[in-house]
This record gives C-alpha cells, sequence and structure tokens, in this order.
C-alpha cells in the first residue's frame, strides 16, 4: 500500500473527505518525525512502538572492490507491534 493508496483508505473508514484525511496523514508524519529526531520514542496502546535506535560506526566493504568502507554512526527507527497488532495477524488465541 502506498500513501495515496493509505490516504483513499483512511478517508473511507474516518468518513473524511480525501483532502482532510490527507492533511492528517501528512500532519501524524510529521509530528512522528519531529519526535523521532528528538530521540523520543511514540507508543499507540495495542498498536504498538516507534523506537530511535542509535547504531554505532561499523567497517564494511566495498563489495564490488573490497575496498574497507567506514560507515558513521547513525540513529534507525524500530517497530515494535502491540498485542492487539500481533494477535490480528496471527488469530487470537
Amino acid at each position: 500500500m502506498n500513501k495515496a493508496e493509505l490516504i483513499v483508505e483512511l478517508a473511507e473508514k474516518a468518513g473524511l473527505k480525501k483532502q482532510k484525511a490527507k492533511k492528517v496523514l501528512e500532519a501524524y508524519m510529521e509530528i512522528v518525525t519531529e519526535k523521532m529526531s528528538q530521540n523520543e520514542e511514540i507508543s499507540i496502546v495495542g498498536f504498538g512502538t516507534l523506537l530511535p535506535r542509535p547504531q554505532n560506526s561499523r567497517l564494511a566493504r566495498n563489495p564490488k572492490t573490497g575496498t574497507p568502507v567506514q560507515i558513521p554512526a547513525r540513529t534507525t527507527v524500530k517497530f515494535k507491534p502491540g498485542k492487539f497488532l500481533l494477535e490480528a495477524m496471527n488469530g487470537s488465541k
């Protein structure tokens, strides 16, 4: 599913016009981006948690030449699914 398809589904489920759904989605993405850049976690009970995860710098190799390349330290995002999401994906037990 891409962004345009998500906007259509969001509009249908929430009973909104597509423009309104697009604004809601863009606001959500802006908030998530802002909070992640501030190393804050975002938790939606039952759905999951977005966690900023630091990665150390490391040495890798260029696959073509075999030359060592230093990959700098960075922060990435980890998603930890919530209980209800996992149950919905795997069937309730």
